[in-house]
């Protein structure tokens, strides 16, 4: 059991690349992740790591053992868990990020189901609209909307979400509405900054049955995507969105949809862990929850 232990610290610490992140991950001290690697690397008669005063690496030994690591606690994670999806004896922290679009009272509402049949299960739920780095920050997985092109990361399919184009009432009272993606250069748009390039996201689309890409003239740019919708309430100028998260704003005509015959293909909504991560069994039922039940929250604007 030690040595179990002294791997999977061992495996965590290759992961984040400091010890202080890893004792703040595991909830322990640093000197006793100092400790442990030292007795780890002394009992396998190698060392496992490079120090500096700023970095943590592994050796080529390490790399070598960190591979076969991952495989032993992939194999005792689904041993351990194969026969209890209950929740019962399920235990321990669950980091988990989403974006402030589903930061919702009908999310929470899921989320607080999820934690009455997971209860020993400790969530810890982060929200933000910006990249984050899921090994360096210690998060275990994070919800998102969109293509994802960091190949570094495992993403599994949850849902796909409609995609809404649309303005306030009184911006187009001053503008007219648009009736063909070519007017759409009379008119601003409220950009949205994107987390991964820091370029604004372009709208999307479908004429004929191809993808078409429009990025609009600005009337302001934001990085959060609440300010974004509100931005768009308030008659800044048209923004693209998906429609769980405007919904609300459509139904009470806050908010009209326009070109709706060119509205873009659904988006896809995943959850992302770190591919060289063994799949946690706290990640593992939660992405089985929301596969069950994320389309629930919505059916209008969510699907499979």
């Amino acid at each position: 059991m030690e040595l179990l232990q002294s791997m999977r610290l061992f495996a965590r610490l290759a992961e984040l690349g400091s010890f202080t992140k890893t004792a703040e991950s595991l909830d322990i001290g640093r000197p006793q992740v100092t400790r442990s690697i030292q007795e780890l690397e002394t009992s396998l008669g190698v060392r496992l790591f490079q120090r500096t005063t700023r970095k943590v690496a592994l050796t080529a030994e390490g790399e070598r053992f960190y591979g076969r690591v991952q495989e032993i606690l992939a194999d005792i994670s689904a041993a351990t868990s194969m026969f209890d999806r209950t929740g019962a004896t399920l235990t321990g922290r669950l980091r988990v990020d989403i974006p402030t679009a589903f930061a919702q009272m009908d999310f929470i509402r899921s989320l607080k189901a999820f934690t009455s049949t997971f209860p020993g299960i400790n969530v810890i739920l982060g929200v933000t609209d910006r990249a984050v780095d899921l090994i360096g920050e210690g998060i275990d997985c994070a919800l998102r909307i969109g293509d994802l092109p960091d190949s570094t990361l495992v993403a599994r399919p949850v849902a796909l979400a409609t995609m809404v184009t649309c303005a306030a009432p009184e911006y187009l009272a001053r503008h007219g509405e648009p009736e063909t993606l070519g007017d759409l250069v009379a008119h601003r748009g409220v950009n949205f900054l994107s987390g991964q390039s820091s370029r604004p996201l372009p709208w999307h689309f479908m004429v004929e049955g191809q993808d078409r890409a429009f990025v609009s003239n600005p009337a302001i740019t934001v990085t959060e995507s609440n300010a974004y919708v509100q931005c768009g309430v308030s008659g800044f100028g048209i923004i693209q969105a998906p429609g769980i998260a405007v919904a609300g704003y459509l139904e009470s005509g806050a908010l009209v949809e326009i070109l709706r015959p060119c509205r873009p293909a659904p988006r896809p909504v995943s959850l992302l862990y770190p591919s060289r991560t063994h799949l946690a069994p706290q990640v593992q039922v939660l992405l089985e929850w929301l596969q069950a039940h994320f389309v629930q929250l919505h059916p209008e604007w969510l699907e499979r």
